[in-house]
């Protein structure tokens, strides 16, 4: 039972963050979260006990998720959860993102959550929530007997300033200046209802993050309403049951072959997925098991990038431990080699366009924002349960798959082999290919990466230097010590 629960656990962690939650049944801090149905954003998990929100209001507590349940998960979309192969019966959304609600009464009928609570299908009819793919169903009272709530927060008419991760300069007109939720819109594909555009006083208007990847751009002055939900049909965070076993005993991380003839296969597709002509790069390749939706069947990721999904009864699992490391693919597209990473290696972006768009489906998805990290380098900050990385790079963080970056030094500082011999002096130039500021510790750090001890002097003689100051995770003196720049290292020492 104990492993049971450390499975549940470790999967929330990977999956809750920017989940958008409101206080549950153990709730016990006043009035914390700006009161009942108030919102907020799951921002880390402290431990599998202890989970982190940021609060709409801009305030942040951690809270109970273990033993006592402090909170309700009201949206899981902005994570990414998604039911691959369910379509909501009512507004057709094709998959479902989030929780899905499965009618009892009705042969194959879904609803999605936005229609669930919005009363769509029959309210006297009983639904099963599942929470992730292959997850436990639960048995709901119909909702005709069910009370409902309007949560509030960062939704349509609410008055914001910038929050806690703003890192958009002065588009808001400066620090304390107000602007209007105009409406709640994806961040990208695959997280949605993850950011609120906004039209501030002085005319800008923009999208920004709330909820993708726990990040907070705004809080609240003055909240709005948003829907009303069943509140004690939300699952509590941290009770659902996320098995991750499957049918034929696969499960996630399994290498995985299709060794049937492909008529059979063809055959056995039927009703799980089909098959399309790209599939046959499946035929005689090894892929990963990195889901199981709810109907039982497989979804496979193989080296191109691609995931398919299978019929359990089409598969064999690769007899021998996993490969270690992640596949990455090189220029020329065809020959695979093996890159590991850990957290805070240096890890360069593919430059190409159209290629890293394909990478990027199913791995985080791609945004038009992300057009600047394209060929810059950045800093692994997290890696996620399926080997995608969370990269700080150009000043912003963003998820990518593991075969869209490649490693040009790791974390202790050594060079990669794929990096040519190309000297971390060089990295750390690409790495601070950034606009200026106007930090002073920020040149500093920049100044020292490169040698140039007249700029190093100058920033020291200013009075809002910090000599520890730290910038893409080095101080000047760690930079300076990395490229041997002496007369760096003495000025700062000297200082």
């Amino acid at each position: 039972m104990e492993n049971s629960n450390a499975t549940r656990c470790n999967r929330f962690m990977m999956e809750g963050v920017g989940a958008r939650v409101i206080r549950g049944p153990d709730w016990k801090w006043g009035k914390q979260d700006g009161g009942d149905g108030h919102v907020g954003t799951i921002r880390n998990f402290e431990s599998p006990e202890e989970v982190v929100v940021m609060w709409d209001n801009g305030t942040a507590a951690n809270y109970r998720c273990s033993v006592a349940f402090d909170l309700r998960i009201l949206d899981s979309a902005p994570t990414g959860v998604k039911h691959d192969g369910a379509m909501c019966d009512s507004c057709k959304q094709q998959p479902i993102y989030g929780i899905r609600w499965k009618c009892i009464d009705c042969r194959n009928y879904d609803l999605c959550s936005m229609c669930y609570h919005g009363e769509k299908h029959v309210l006297r009819h009983r639904f099963a929530r599942i929470t992730t793919p292959g997850g436990e169903r639960t048995m709901l009272d119909p909702r005709r007997k069910s009370k409902k709530i309007t949560v509030r927060g960062i939704f349509q008419g609410a008055r914001v300033v910038r929050g806690i991760d703003w890192q958009w300069d002065d588009q808001d007109g400066g620090n304390g200046r107000r602007g209007k939720v105009n409406e709640i819109q994806d961040w990208s594909a695959a997280s949605p209802r993850s950011a609120a555009y906004v039209m501030w006083d002085n005319g800008a208007k923009n999208l920004y993050r709330v909820g993708f990847e726990g990040m907070a751009d705004l809080k609240i002055i003055s909240d709005a309403k948003g829907p009303t939900v069943y509140r004690d049909h939300l699952p509590v965070l941290g009770e659902q049951g996320l098995s991750r076993d499957g049918p034929c005993n696969l499960q996630v991380g399994d290498q995985v072959n299709v060794d049937l003839e492909l008529e059979i296969v063809q055959s056995l597709q039927q009703g799980h997925g089909g098959w399309t002509e790209g599939m046959f790069e499946c035929l005689g390749t090894t892929g990963s098991v990195v889901g199981i939706d709810e109907d039982h069947d497989i979804v496979v990721l193989y080296p191109s990038g691609n995931r398919w999904t299978f019929n359990p009864a089409v598969l064999t699992r690769v007899q021998g431990p996993s490969t270690s490391g992640v596949s990455s693919i090189t220029n020329d597209n065809t020959h695979l080699t093996q890159q590991s990473f850990a957290v805070g290696d240096l890890v360069q972006i593919c430059s190409d366009s159209q290629k890293i768009k394909r990478l990027q489906r199913g791995h985080g998805e791609w945004a038009d924002a992300m057009t600047p990290t394209l060929g810059k380098i950045g800093c692994v900050l997290q890696i996620f349960q399926d080997n995608d990385l969370k990269v700080d790079v150009c000043g912003t963080t963003w998820t990518y798959s593991p075969l869209a970056v490649t490693k040009v030094a790791s974390a202790d500082g050594s060079i990669a082999a794929s990096s040519n011999g190309q000297r971390i002096s060089d990295l750390l130039k690409k790495l601070f290919e950034t606009h200026i500021t106007g930090d002073v510790n920020e040149e500093l750090v920049k100044a020292a990466a490169i040698g140039d001890t007249q700029t190093c002097e100058e920033c020291l003689r200013r009075t809002d230097a910090d000599v520890n100051g730290v910038f893409g995770g080095y101080t000047a003196l760690q930079a300076a010590s990395q490229n041997g720049h002496v007369d760096v290292i003495q000025i700062i020492i000297t200082s």
